[in-house]
């Protein structure tokens, strides 16, 4: 069997060492994600919309026990993304129910989930259909006194310069087994159901995507826009190719306007040309076997915005935590944030 590595690397970062260690998720509520959706309810239609609070359960166990109340399939409980485990999260289900009698949710129990509203919708939820997340993370000291000034000054730099777009840990799975189970799906060929499918395809998929970016932030070039590369149109899925790095690119880049791309692998990788693509390519050699293995297995390429910008961003501190808020895009991860400030312990 094709193991995982004991530990993920430690991905190269833009801001430099830690400024400090300190504890995350003493207690559920110093993690707490609350799902910004864009638009409402319609209010009619045949699926509920529930808005739904959790506490220590993960989405996909969360949509189980809907669908197990409304006596439906799981296929017809919809959600925008998975939210933490660990954490008090706020976030909004759609379950399908043409007729408008039969399910009591005021009776439903799930052990750690609250109904807090519930209406009528005429879609069902899909993946990365929310605007954003807004996260509230308590970070707290274990035995000294937290640098005030400097963490102040670091939470500067990152909300004005981003950090790299990294997929966080969560991705790789506990001990990184999603990597192990991604190479024995692809490259052993395991057959594997469809969702331990799908979990392994994303790990493989996150894995190849971060040597790139690693490679990109050791270089100095993560935030600057190389000949070659897909250029991003900030808040879009927007992209076009960089034939040249004219003046103006230079200037809206710096603005943070555009972002490059790197490479989401699979059928057409990379997405980039040129410079860009020889660089990229070249991050990847030791891995090139699994990023064949992804195309042969049917996947699309697709690309990712290199450069993360954590939004309506505030830090307060004291001697012995620091409270970090900031909006992150579907897809990103607050962790990747957190990584260029302090240490986890």
């Amino acid at each position: 069997m094709t193991t995982a590595p004991d530990a993920l690397p430690d991905w190269a970062r833009a801001h430099g060492a830690p400024v400090c260690a300190a504890r995350l998720r003493s207690e559920a509520a110093d993690f707490r994600v609350d799902e910004i959706m864009g638009f409402a309810p319609d209010g009619d239609g045949e699926h509920d919309w529930l808005w739904i609070e959790k506490t220590g359960a993960n989405t996909a166990w969360v949509a189980r026990q809907l669908a197990r109340h409304a006596g439906i399939p799981g296929r017809d409980v919809g959600y925008c993304g998975l939210k933490d485990r660990d954490a008090v999260t706020t976030q909004a289900f759609t379950v399908r129910r043409p007729g408008r009698e039969g399910t009591d949710w005021g009776a439903f129990s799930a052990d750690g989930v609250r109904i807090l509203d519930a209406t009528r919708h005429g879609r069902k939820l899909r993946r990365g259909a929310h605007r954003g997340n807004r996260f509230r993370i308590v970070a707290r000291s274990a035995d000294a006194t937290l640098p005030g000034g400097a963490l102040t000054e670091r939470w500067r730099r990152i909300a004005a310069a981003g950090v790299p777009n990294y997929f966080g840990e969560q991705r790789f799975g506990h001990a990184a087994s999603n990597l192990g189970l991604a190479r024995a799906v692809l490259l052993e060929r395991r057959r594997v159901p469809r969702e331990k499918r799908s979990i392994a395809l994303s790990a493989a998929r996150g894995w190849l995507f971060n040597h790139g970016l690693a490679a990109r932030v050791a270089s100095g070039d993560w935030d600057r826009l190389l000949p070659g590369d897909l250029a991003n149109l900030a808040g879009s899925r927007s992209v076009f190719a960089v034939e040249a790095v004219t003046p103006e690119l230079v200037t809206r880049c710096a603005a943070a306007d555009l972002h490059p791309c790197g490479t989401l692998w699979g059928r057409g990788a990379p997405c980039c040309r040129g410079e860009a693509a020889d660089r990229e390519l070249g991050a990847l050699a030791d891995e090139r076997t699994l990023a064949d293995a992804l195309a042969a297995a049917g996947v699309d390429a697709d690309h990712r915005p290199l450069r993360l910008m954590p939004a309506d961003a505030s830090l307060e501190v004291s001697d012995r935590a620091a409270a970090f808020e900031f909006t992150l895009p579907p897809g990103a991860f607050a962790t990747v944030v957190l990584r260029e400030i302090l240490s986890a312990i």
